[in-house]
C-alpha cells in the first residue's frame, strides 16, 4: 500500500467513517434492546425469509461478502503492498501472531475450570479494523500514518488468522455432497484464473453456487466469499474492491453490528461480571492483545529483526497496541459460532463490549497526551 497515494488514503477514511458508524449501530442496537421495543427488536431478527431468518442472512450471507472483501484486500496487500515483502510483513506479522495466541491463552486460562467455555477461546482474538482505524481518525493527524498502516497490515493479517480458525475449529458436520460441489466450484474459479478472464459476472456467479455449497456443507458459508476473493485476478481485483468498499463499510458491518451488538441490561448483575466466559472475553481483549501485540514486536525489535515504524516512539506504539483489543465485529461473529445454541451470548456480547471499549479509551488517552512518542 503506498502510504503517500489517494488509494490508502480512500481506504483509510472508508474504514474510519466505516468504524464511526459501528459505534452508532451499536449504540442503537443497545438502546432498542433496552427499550419497549426490545421484543419487536428480537421478531424481526428472527423472521424468516425463505430459508433462513433474517439474521442468518446478515451473518451467513451478507457476512459472506465482507469475508470475499477481506479476501481481495489480503491478496493485494500480498501481491503489491504492505504484504508484499519480508520486511514489509514481518513487524505487523509478528505482532498479529502474538495479538491472537496471547489473548486466546489468557482466556483458556480464566475458563480453566469451565469446560462449557473452552469454545470461546478465539472469541477475543480479533482486531476489529474499521472500529480501531475510527478510533485513530478521531486523533487525526497526532497520529503517524506509519501507525495507521502498521495498524491496518496487522488487522488485515488478523482477519487471515481468524479466517483459518473459523475453516478449522468452527465448522459443522460436513456434508460430503455439498463438499464436492463446492469444491467443484473452486476447481471452476482456478480454472477461470488460469485462463486469463478477467470479467466478474463469471467469478460472481461461480461464487454463488459456491455460497450455497458451503451453506450446505458444514463448513462457514463465508469461507465461499474468501475463497472467491482469492481466485479473482488483480486487474478485476481492484474494481471489485472499490466497488465492495464502501458497500460493506457503510451498510453490511453497520448492519452485522445492529443485529450482533443488542444486549439487554435486564437481570444483567454481578452473576454476569464473575462468569469465566465474560471475564476470558474481556481480559483477553483488553489484557492480552496489548501484551501479545505490544510484547511480540518488542522482542522483535530487541533482536534486531524490525524497527518501530516511522516517526512513532514506544509510547504511542504501545498505545496503537491497546487499540487492537477493539474486537467487535470478529469477535461477536466467532462467538456467534462458538455458542450457536446462544447459551453464553449474553456473556459474549457483554465481554466483547466491555473489553474493546476499555480497549478503545485506554489506547484513545494513550495516544492523545502530547508529545506523542
Amino acid at each position: 500500500m503506498d502510504i503517500k497515494g489517494g488509494l490508502a488514503a480512500k481506504f483509510l477514511a472508508l474504514e474510519s467513517a466505516g468504524g464511526i458508524l459501528l459505534v452508532g449501530m451499536m449504540v442503537v442496537a443497545l438502546a432498542v434492546v433496552n427499550s419497549p421495543l426490545g421484543p419487536l427488536y428480537d421478531a424481526v431478527l428472527n423472521w424468516h425469509l425463505g430459508p433462513l431468518s433474517l439474521l442468518h442472512w446478515i451473518n451467513d450471507g451478507l457476512m459472506a461478502v465482507f469475508f470475499l472483501l477481506v479476501a481481495l484486500e489480503i491478496k493485494r496487500e500480498m501481491l503489491d503492498g504492505e504484504l508484499s515483502s519480508r520486511a514489509q510483513i514481518m513487524l505487523p506479522a509478528v505482532a498479529a501472531v502474538g495479538g491472537m495466541m496471547v489473548p486466546a491463552l489468557v482466556y483458556l486460562g480464566v475458563n480453566g475450570a469451565n469446560p462449557e467455555g473452552w469454545r470461546g477461546w478465539a472469541i477475543p482474538s480479533a482486531t476489529d479494523i474499521a472500529f480501531s482505524l475510527g478510533v485513530l481518525s478521531v486523533l487525526g493527524k497526532r497520529v503517524p500514518m506509519s501507525l495507521r498502516v502498521f495498524l491496518t497490515a496487522l488487522a488485515i493479517i488478523d482477519d487471515l488468522g481468524a479466517i483459518l480458525i473459523i475453516a478449522f475449529f468452527y465448522s459443522g458436520a460436513l456434508s460430503p455432497l455439498y463438499l464436492a460441489g463446492g469444491a467443484a466450484a473452486a476447481v471452476v474459479l482456478a480454472i477461470l484464473n488460469r485462463a486469463g478472464v478477467v470479467r466478474l459476472l463469471p467469478y460472481l456467479l461461480v461464487g454463488a453456487v459456491l455460497w450455497v455449497c458451503m451453506l450446505k456443507s458444514g463448513i462457514h458459508a463465508t469461507i465461499a466469499g474468501v475463497v472467491l476473493g482469492l481466485a479473482i485476478p488483480l486487474p478485476a481485483l481492484h474494481r471489485l474492491e472499490h466497488g465492495l468498499h464502501p458497500w460493506v463499510a457503510f451498510l453490511i458491518l453497520p448492519l452485522f453490528a445492529l443485529a450482533n451488538s443488542g444486549l439487554s441490561f435486564q437481570g444483567l448483575g454481578l452473576d454476569a461480571v464473575r462468569n469465566p466466559v465474560f471475564l476470558g472475553i474481556a481480559a483477553g481483549l483488553f489484557v492480552g492483545k496489548q501484551i501479545g501485540v505490544f510484547g511480540f514486536s518488542w522482542a522483535l525489535i530487541r533482536l534486531g529483526w524490525g524497527r518501530l515504524p516511522e516517526g512513532a516512539g514506544w509510547r504511542s506504539f504501545y498505545g496503537v497496541s491497546v487499540l487492537t483489543g477493539i474486537g467487535f465485529t470478529m469477535s461477536l461473529f466467532i462467538g456467534g459460532l462458538a455458542f450457536p445454541d446462544g447459551g453464553a451470548m449474553v456473556e459474549t456480547r457483554f465481554g466483547v463490549l466491555v473489553g474493546s471499549l476499555l480497549s478503545a479509551l485506554v489506547g484513545y488517552a494513550l495516544l492523545a497526551r502530547r508529545p506523542l512518542p
